[in-house]
């Protein structure tokens, strides 16, 4: 039996090795995506993002919490910066989190960033596609602070939560513009801190000036205490009015639609790119050519060129 088909029985051991053979680049791993992927598209997908010291972390832990009290199974893909020793994920955000592994409910998966701009790893949409295969009701995806590159969030989540807490530098100039065009809901956490109503009213301006167009989605922003439990039904309520708001219509046809464009240009793009650098590499062709580029003998446009041409 293969790993897919187990997974597909809701083996949990088969899901964890396949998400390890994703991680570590296997070739056969894609295969079971592929057997896995007619499968996908139940499972509702909602985006942590924010800078450090946001309290993602927390939020996370406490969604689980709420949408465990309703039923729902809850999956997490824990981005970590990956250790600069091993090359694998620091496994800060599981440790957080690890009071639900009796849980047979909530399965959480820490991921490195290798070196990956844009907060995600590689194999965050794979691994949220397993998670999906699976049934899991709820998958949260919750990134790497590092700013604006966490756009790159919008290709996997349905719901993208922008967490933030009051005083963190000039508070919302903390927001790159990529961050709040993503956003669905706001989220101001550590609300009993000073300054927390300039924030929130900071934020609320800024949404305004962004300005949604007529019968768009308006972007909520909800005050939190994470680790008090204050303010996390309001956030569930809001994420969940923005699921009713996709619905099954035209603007849920719309992102998976984008979804998918998205993802089969990333696929395109590595696999281009992986064919490409083979045919180069054998011998001393990509040397040669980098070398005449640093002598300024060739330039990289026509390099380029050349290379694929050769590929014609």
């Amino acid at each position: 039996m293969t790993l897919a088909e187990k997974i597909l029985r809701g083996e949990v051991r088969a899901a964890a090795r396949l998400m390890r053979d994703i991680d570590d680049g296997m070739p056969t791993a894609v295969e079971e995506l592929k057997a896995l992927f007619p499968h996908t598209g139940r499972a509702y997908i909602i985006g942590v993002t924010g800078p450090p010291g946001a309290g993602k972390s927390t939020l996370t832990d406490k969604l689980i919490e709420a949408y465990r009290r309703k039923g729902k199974t809850v999956a997490v893909v824990a981005i970590d910066p990956t250790s600069p020793f091993s090359g694998g994920a620091i496994l800060g955000d599981r440790i957080r989190m690890n009071r639900h592994a009796t849980d047979e409910g909530v399965f959480i998966r820490s991921l490195g960033t290798r070196g990956h701009l844009g907060g995600l790893s590689r194999s965050t949409n794979d691994i949220v596609s397993v998670f999906d295969a699976m049934g899991w009701d709820v998958v949260i995806v919750e990134t790497v602070g590092v700013g604006q590159d966490e756009v790159e969030i919008v290709r996997t989540a349905h719901t993208s939560l922008v967490v933030m807490v009051p005083g963190l530098g000039d508070d919302i100039q903390a927001i790159k513009a990529g961050i709040l065009e993503i956003g669905d809901v706001f989220v101001v956490n550590k609300a009993d801190r000073p300054d927390v109503e300039r924030a929130v009213r900071d934020l609320e301006v800024m949404i305004e000036m962004n300005h949604p167009p007529e019968g768009e989605w308006w972007p909520p922003v909800v005050k939190t205490v994470a680790q008090k439990q204050e303010g996390i039904e309001e956030l569930v309520a809001k994420i969940e009015a923005h699921r009713e708001h996709l619905g099954s219509g035209e603007a849920l046809a719309r992102f998976e639609e984008n979804k998918s464009a998205l993802r089969f240009e990333e696929l395109l793009k590595e696999q281009l790119f992986r064919q490409v650098h083979r045919r180069i590499s054998h011998g001393d062709r990509l040397t040669r050519i980098v070398e005449a580029i640093a002598r300024r003998e060739l330039d990289p446009y026509t390099a380029v060129e050349a290379i694929l041409k050769d590929g014609d």
